[in-house]
């Protein structure tokens, strides 16, 4: 049977070898177990320390904690990156509800040769859902524009987009930081915060509409 597979790891893990950075890791993995457990049917497990592994209940809520995973990053201002592959595929064993080990199927196989393709790409994010082609293609496409917004963010720029993630209202920001309303206008428009919000509305419209 097909299930919608998630499985990620961390981007240039090895060159870094962080304690830190593997806590970070295991607190994001936390999170998302706890917060997203009503979508999850196997739960993401950390399986060679800078990855994990589980099974989704359906594709839009794997984009759905894929966002939800990159302000987490913002928000608690963690330095990482992460690369994504989200794939509906095969697994041949039953389900495993409380951890993401023990199952077997060409699914799983196939995301991580996947996931390891991925490392020489330019991209953290790669789908491959039950379309054509030419409609992967484009989900894809917009997960690069995603990215770019995303990337663009340096460390120093995400207290002021936590803000903006949080309250998604330049004004409202102003207030809360006591910063002039067209200074906070700019940063808003600098940052491209509305363009990353209409990028994540476009992928999970094209989503439903497919």
């Amino acid at each position: 049977m097909k299930y919608p597979i998630l499985m990620a790891d961390i981007v240039d893990s090895r060159k870094t070898n962080s304690s830190a950075l593997i806590n970070d890791f295991r607190k994001i993995v936390k999170y998302i177990n706890t917060e997203w457990s009503d979508s999850i049917l196997s739960p993401l497990t950390i399986t060679l320390g800078d990855e994990f592994q589980s099974l989704i209940k359906d594709i839009e809520s794997c984009y759905k904690v894929i966002f939800d995973i990159e302000e987490y990053i913002i928000l608690n201002s963690l330095n990482l990156k992460i690369r994504y592959i989200v794939n509906y595929g095969e697994i041949d064993t039953p389900i495993n509800k409380n951890i993401a080990y023990e199952m077997l199927g060409k699914g799983l196989t196939y995301a991580r040769e996947q996931l390891n393709l991925l490392k020489s790409s330019q991209t953290r994010f790669k789908v491959f859902i039950n379309k054509s082609l030419d409609t992967v293609d484009v989900m894809n496409n917009l997960f690069v524009i995603y990215g770019s917004y995303v990337d663009s963010w340096k460390m120093k720029d995400f207290g002021m987009v936590s803000e903006f993630i949080r309250h998604n209202d330049y004004k409202i920001v102003a207030d809360e930081l006591n910063m002039n309303r067209s200074s906070t206008w700019r940063r808003y428009k600098t940052l491209k915060i509305e363009e990353y919000n209409l990028i994540k509305d476009t992928i999970l419209t094209l989503h439903n509409l497919l």
